[in-house]
């Protein structure tokens, strides 16, 4: 049974910075697509950065040059680091995997679309104020 678990969330002045933790347990050797999404409430699921079995990072463009997505495969975990944080990216953020995927669809933000990915976290609520 996959089961993923976000941690590392909090609250955080407008500036600051913050990393993100994933464990993965369960996950199914071979290839996979992973990544972090965030939502508000009220607003649509955003995708925030990917990464393939390549190591290919990927970036939504509202946090390009101040996210940073990687993984420590020895651990099974993924992180997200977050820098230079602003009230707009007060959210709920949610670790996410397709840990089958074939490449038959792009794992790349923006394309990579959030009902792709068969497992969920629970969220970590990460709260900017300014």
């Amino acid at each position: 049974q996959v089961q993923l678990a976000e941690s590392g969330g909090g609250s955080v002045q407008s500036g600051g910075s913050l990393r993100l933790s994933c464990t993965i347990s369960g996950f199914p050797h071979g290839s996979y697509c992973m990544a972090w999404f965030r939502q508000e409430p009220g607003k649509e699921r955003e995708g925030v950065a990917s990464i393939d079995r390549d190591g290919r990072p990927s970036y939504g463009e509202s946090v390009k040059g101040r996210f940073t997505i990687s993984q420590d495969n020895s651990k099974n975990t993924l992180y997200l680091q977050l820098t230079d944080v602003n009230p707009e990216d007060t959210a709920m953020y949610y670790c996410a995997a397709d840990g089958d995927w074939s490449g038959g669809y792009s794992c790349a933000l923006p394309r990579l679309e959030y009902w792709r990915m068969d497992y969920w976290g629970k969220g970590t609520q990460v709260t900017v104020s300014s």
